[in-house]
């Protein structure tokens, strides 16, 4: 299986849908989606192994699922917890990562994935921009919000 890399607002819809899909609902940084985008996004990454993220991509994972109330604030972050037990993680020096073209349009953390991606992985993004920026380079990319469409 290939590996897939996953941007911070899948990752949010991946871990708190895993918590409980009750939550995608009531999670503020995921207004765009329902219960039928995180089946989607169970059913897609189910055929790629491992999930390779960013240090870059887990902190800003990590502050934007915090975007939520007590209790639920706790649950999603115990599953964050175990999530990080079986992530790939990609270092990529920040030094680095600004110095990609597209840093004052997509900012580091999107910087830093595309520098660790390479052309046997495929990108899995909602980021329009960061989807643009990944097939102009060449790297398997699919923008989710595509599959959703369909």
């Amino acid at each position: 299986m290939a590996a897939v890399f996953l941007d911070s607002n899948l990752l949010i819809l991946l871990v708190t849908g895993t918590a409980s899909r009750d939550y995608i609902g009531k999670h503020k940084r995921l207004r765009a989606y329902d219960e039928a985008d995180y089946d989607q996004l169970l059913e897609f990454i189910a055929s790629y192994s491992p999930i390779v993220v960013t240090p870059n991509t887990l902190t800003e994972t990590s502050n934007l699922l915090n975007q939520i109330a007590e209790p639920i604030r706790t649950h999603i972050s115990l599953v964050f917890k175990m999530f990080l037990e079986g992530l790939e993680e990609r270092f990529v020096e920040s030094r680095r990562a600004s110095n990609d073209a597209e840093f004052v349009q997509l900012g580091l953390t999107d910087c830093a994935l595309l520098s660790a991606i390479d052309r046997s992985h495929l990108l899995l993004t909602a980021d329009l921009d960061l989807f643009v920026a990944a097939v102009k380079r060449g790297y398997q990319a699919i923008n989710f919000n595509h599959i959703r469409l369909k």
